[in-house]
């Protein structure tokens, strides 16, 4: 199985939150993203989100070869699913057949009353025009359908994600830096660890293979691999 996280996207224009330049150290405090804010404040909270999302998708995105590599990989049998940590949809926007987003996707909304959700275009439509908080047709508040700070990761998906972990022969960490639990964890739950990030992560020393390379140039180079022994 694969485990993805914010390197994996960055090659297709979406700001990393973590690390030098990231959106937490150069443009936003984390704190007004905690769960605690959105039920205190929904209305400054939604301002805020807007402000996030226009930073982070500045215009369309798209899935770029490493996205589309994993897909690949799965089709040809050789990878059970992607357990991501990214919430920008990209995965399932390349058609990944089987996929856990543990964190959420942020291109949906869900009623905090009623449980529905959404796609978010319109609520982010409603908080441009100052309709704050933007609420669903039964009159609940809607949250982005992502893990805010101060919640915890949807137990359903993340059974899922453990169980592709445990299953598998090796574990394949891609543009993740490991240091978020329990998403990180689920890296030492294969029988071997290969990781490909272009910094050394916490689990770098236990990984069978640790390459420090970029992962659109890396994946594509996997699935030729597969298909010479196929």
């Amino acid at each position: 199985m694969a485990l993805t996280g914010a390197g994996v996207s960055t090659a297709s224009g979406v700001p990393s939150f973590r690390g030098e330049g990231g959106i937490w150290e150069t443009a936003f405090d984390p704190n007004d993203f905690h769960y605690s804010r959105f039920r205190r404040d929904p209305e400054g909270f939604w301002e805020e989100r807007l402000r996030l999302q226009e930073t982070m998708f500045p215009g369309e995105i798209e899935p770029n070869p490493a996205h589309h590599a994993l897909v690949e990989l799965e089709e040809r049998g050789v990878l059970d699913g992607v357990v991501t940590q990214n919430t920008d949809g990209l995965h399932r926007a390349a058609g990944q057949p089987t996929l856990a987003e543990i964190h959420g996707n942020a291109s949906r909304v869900e009623c905090q009353s009623c449980g529905s959700t959404a796609d978010a275009e319109p609520a982010f439509d409603r908080v441009r025009d100052g309709d704050t908080p933007p609420r669903c047709d039964c009159s609940g508040v809607y949250k982005p359908d992502v893990v805010l700070f101060g919640e915890t990761l949807d137990p359903e998906t993340l059974g899922r994600a453990e169980d592709l972990a445990m299953g598998a022969e090796t574990v394949l960490a891609v543009g993740t830096s490991l240091q978020v639990n329990p998403a990180a964890s689920l890296a030492g739950l294969g029988d071997r660890l290969v990781v490909v990030n272009l910094d050394e992560t916490p689990y770098s020393s236990r990984a069978e293979y640790d390459l420090r390379t970029d992962v659109t140039r890396a994946l594509p180079r996997l699935v030729d691999l597969v298909d010479e022994r196929l």
